[in-house]
């Protein structure tokens, strides 16, 4: 993950923290004591709600830094530090149990610890300032103007400066790869990919050849007008890929070679499972598929 510091001359801004651990707080803390010079942390601005984005956020607040957030960001961060869960919900389950998982692995995932946000987030106090479509700050010298996106989080914040061609963009703007588009037990009927889709044809607009584009991961780049259109198509091929797969009613676990060209590993079936959700939602959703329920409890999806 990257996080960016900008110098306002007798503190910082910093935009994304990284996770909440301790090899994480000692990076920053040797970072503050050394290239940036031991000036204090004024505010801290978090692009999105994922914990890779946020997960020292708390952290620094309670060295006395200003949160800056969208106001859907910080409930949702908020609300899932304080919802640790010891064993997987009922609702997770049924989750997985639609998607097609069997019984041996239903019952493996049910003796696993499920992924708690608390677990890579530093408690959240309350307070923060919002961010919303249009904000302009002023950071680095420079004025920067929110322009906010969809689909890979939901209120996803990028900062467009309007004095140079720099934009900071999250997860929003990635050079080599794509962000994941995921569905969950929280939203199992959500459309992420439509709402992802629709940001990106939004953003095209503002986007210009020579901008650098500063990402979330990865190395900076130019060229955004080009690998917007990019990340368009590649969706649009992957839903014309799935919908040809699903001649006959197919469980979600079986779509995954329909939308994935390599071999995925026990530590991919998450985001995989999310990802290929949210394209089965997003053709659900535009009437081209349909769905039963199965006799072991799961949808069945197939092309009308």
């Amino acid at each position: 993950m990257n996080a960016y510091a900008l110098d306002d001359g007798a503190s910082w801004t910093i935009v994304d923290t990284g996770l909440s651990s301790k090899r994480g707080k000692a990076i920053w803390q040797a970072l503050l004591a050394g290239p940036l010079g031991g000036k204090p942390v004024g505010r801290l601005i978090v692009t999105h709600h994922h914990p890779d984005h946020l997960g020292l956020a708390g952290w620094f607040q309670a060295q006395g830094a200003e949160l800056v957030i969208t106001r859907t960001a910080w409930l949702y961060a908020r609300m899932l530090t304080l919802d640790e869960q010891a064993t997987r919900s009922p609702e997770s389950t049924l989750f997985l149990t639609r998607a097609g998982l069997g019984a041996e692995a239903l019952a493996q995932k049910a003796a696993e610890r499920p992924f708690n946000f608390c677990d890579v987030v530093d408690p959240m106090p309350l307070g923060f300032a919002r961010l919303e479509e249009g904000t302009v700050l002023h950071a680095a010298g420079r004025r920067w103007q929110v322009r906010l996106g969809q689909g890979h989080a939901p209120d996803h914040a990028t900062l467009w400066s309007l004095d140079d061609h720099l934009v900071l963009g999250g997860d929003q703007f990635l050079a080599t790869i794509t962000p994941n588009i995921g569905v969950y037990a929280t939203e199992p009927d959500a459309d992420p990919l439509s709402e992802w889709l629709t940001s990106c044809r939004r953003f095209q607009p503002l986007a210009q050849p020579d901008q650098l584009i500063l990402p979330g991961h990865k190395l900076p780049f130019t060229g955004l007008p080009l690998r917007l259109t990019q990340k368009i198509a590649s969706h649009e091929t992957a839903l014309a890929r799935l919908l040809d797969h699903l001649s006959s009613p197919i469980r979600a676990v079986d779509c995954f070679s329909a939308l994935y060209r390599r071999s995925l590993g026990p530590e991919d079936f998450g985001l995989a499972l999310a990802e290929t959700l949210a394209h089965l939602n997003c053709l659900h959703r535009q009437s081209q598929i349909t769905r039963t329920l199965l006799s072991d409890g799961a949808w069945g999806w197939q092309r009308r």
